[in-house]
């Protein structure tokens, strides 16, 4: 039989509000650190959604899960959850403490760098980059980093992936003109996105 699980709605919203004190004393008195608030939510999860770095090292310290579930749909892990926010300093913590920086097999299996790039958070992905995230590293449809980002036409980060040695494939090509088609407003981005991978040497199907 599964154990019950600990249900606390107090340290949570401490976390979420980055009272440290409050933290401490919760925790001191017995309240579990994976305790869970009435909406799923974790300390260390709420606290990776605001960007509170401290919090969530001092969390980490305290045993919490670094790996569990994460998010307002609990799809997520905290690393992922740090990469779909933009939070580069909590990614940073969570590095520190081990957490692996690709997908998860026991879970929706995002990449913390696809996310990262396809939602232009270009300071996570040159942080992920830096300790060692694969640039390559394919997600559960087969896509690279760079193919997602350049369908979403992020010219910063498409630029950026490039530029630390992202294939530009005929299928980025394909994507991002396939996304242009779709979306006329974000014309001169896709334009921008084109010519970044042109220029890197991606070619289409038929080799042009």
């Amino acid at each position: 039989m599964a154990e019950p699980v600990e249900r606390s709605d107090e340290l949570p919203q401490a976390a979420k509000d980055n009272d440290p004190a409050l933290v401490t004393r919760l925790l001191e008195a017995g309240v579990g650190v994976d305790a869970i608030s009435r909406e799923g939510r974790t300390a260390l999860d709420l606290a990776v959604q605001e960007g509170h770095a401290d919090m969530v090292r001092l969390l980490l310290d305290a045993g919490a899960d670094a790996e569990g579930n994460a998010g307002p749909y609990h799809e997520l892990t905290p690393m992922t959850e740090a990469a779909m926010f933009g939070r580069t300093a909590v990614a940073e913590v969570l590095i520190d403490a081990g957490v692996p920086m690709g997908a998860q097999a026991d879970r929706i299996p995002h990449v913390p760098l696809v996310l990262a790039a396809t939602l232009g958070h270009t300071d996570v992905v040159e942080l992920l980059l830096n300790r060692g995230a694969d640039i390559e590293d394919r997600d559960f449809k087969g896509r690279s980093p760079l193919e997602w980002t350049a369908s979403s036409g992020q010219v910063a980060a498409v630029r950026l992936l490039l530029g630390r040695g992202a294939e530009p494939t005929a299928r980025a090509l394909a994507d991002a003109s396939a996304s242009a088609e779709r979306r006329p407003e974000r014309a001169e981005d896709y334009v921008r996105v084109l010519d970044a991978l042109r220029a890197a040497g991606a070619v289409d199907s038929e080799g042009r």
